[in-house]
């Protein structure tokens, strides 16, 4: 499959809409700045100033623009999964412009872009493998609501992976060609198309969201990015049945099991799996690796740092997925082995995030004990003049006065 070709001109096409949107976007935030602007306050911000997030715009622009210039048949693949996109997508994007809009609401929206996508396309989730499941699966209502629990699950956890600059746009390009590479050796030319088609314009968005974070991918981009590399997955599934189900689903295994241990970390600490906090993979490579690495570096270029290591960690998974697309058993185990490296570099930074949060504790301690300093000379601090004679002896006699005074109190007391 050549895509340079004048038939395949689409993805070239999407990609330049998508980077010249995002230039749009981030010039004309004057205007639109009082709507788009993402504050610098919270737990899971780390970004210096306020900037748009509503790179979700671009994509869904450059999206667009590939259908369009897209060829028939490749359009009729594209066009039922941007339809039912939009849902997930309205729904974020609210959320950015209002930040009004519960998770509960957007996990909604996204299962009901999953529902819609079954009603248009008629694809879902029929065979994982597992003998009772797959009796299960064989129930059409049981799919449907399985597919829609597993697209709404995918898509919330690229939202949750969004945190730095490039780490979200990065890690679902670097699932999407392991989708177009696997539907590619099964010979599904118009899916893998629209694999590396939906790739090309994440790119276009990241240059100008990485390094510099000029623009972020916001909710709406999350939600709509994920439920398209979901709903890849299950259409590759549906549509080539030599394929495992788990290929797919390893293919995006990063996103999904950060999701999962958050959830499993907040239970173990008694907290509401919704809860935000600063303890995913990526907030601790921030604090343990970048921040140890690069100290004296731009902040938003520290950001960035944190995302070719993630993505390091999304590509080893990705590429076992299309090295052992049809054989369950390799899968399995090569999906075992790529959680124990998750959980290995969580446990790692962890702790090497704590080390460095109690020396900064001790050392900042420290400082608040010592006296103040202008450079290394301490300054000094003048004595106050000596009382008058006349100030001694009217501070002697109000002293004898209330000597006497409380003698009085004693007295009658007694």
């Amino acid at each position: 499959m050549n895509l340079s070709s004048s038939e395949n001109i689409g993805w070239v096409l999407g990609l330049l809409g998508a980077f010249l949107c995002s230039i749009g976007l981030v010039v004309t935030t004057r205007w639109h700045g009082k709507f788009t602007l993402d504050g610098t306050a919270g737990v899971q911000k780390f970004h210096i100033e306020p900037t748009p997030r509503i790179g979700g715009v671009a994509i869904f622009l450059g999206l667009m623009i590939a259908w369009l210039a897209s060829d028939d048949a490749l359009q009729d693949v594209f066009g039922p999964i941007l339809i039912a996109g939009l849902p997930a997508f309205c729904f974020g994007v609210a959320e950015d412009l209002t930040k009004r809009v519960s998770v509960r609401t957007r996990l909604v929206a996204t299962m009901a872009s999953g529902m819609l996508a079954w009603a248009l396309t008629g694809a879902s989730v029929t065979h994982t493998g597992i003998v009772g499941v797959d009796f299960a699966l064989a129930w059409v209502p049981f799919s449907v609501l399985f597919t829609a629990f597993a697209v709404g699950g995918v898509a919330n956890s690229v939202n949750i992976i969004d945190g730095f600059n490039g780490l979200a746009g990065g890690t679902v390009t670097i699932c999407l060609v392991a989708l177009g590479l696997i539907a590619q050796n099964c010979g599904d030319v118009e899916l893998a198309k629209l694999c590396f088609i939906v790739g090309a314009v994440t790119v276009g968005f990241l240059m100008v969201n990485f390094p510099f974070g000029k623009l972020f991918l916001g909710d709406g981009g999350a939600y709509l990015l994920g439920f398209i590399l979901a709903w890849l997955a299950v259409t590759l599934a549906y549509r080539n049945p030599g394929v495992s189900a788990w290929a797919p689903l390893l293919a995006c295994a990063y996103p999904i099991f950060e999701t999962v241990f958050t959830i499993a970390r907040r239970v173990w600490a008694r907290t509401h799996p919704g809860q935000p906090d600063s303890h995913h993979l990526h907030s601790l490579i921030n604090v343990a690796v970048s921040a140890r690495l690069f100290p004296n570096a731009r902040a938003d270029l520290r950001n960035a740092s944190v995302s070719p290591i993630s993505w390091t960690i999304a590509a080893i998974p990705a590429a076992f997925s299309v090295q052992f697309a049809s054989r369950n058993s390799a899968l399995a185990l090569c999906g075992l082995f790529s959680f124990m490296i998750y959980l290995t570099c969580y446990f790692l930074v962890a702790s090497s995030s704590r080390v460095r949060k109690q020396k900064a504790a001790i050392k900042e301690d420290a400082g608040a004990a010592l006296p103040a300093r202008h450079g290394n000379i301490i300054p000094m601090i003048p004595k106050a003049p000596a009382p008058s004679v006349s100030v001694r002896s009217g501070a002697r006699r109000m002293a004898s006065e209330r000597g006497i005074a409380h003698a009085d109190r004693y007295q009658e007391a007694e």
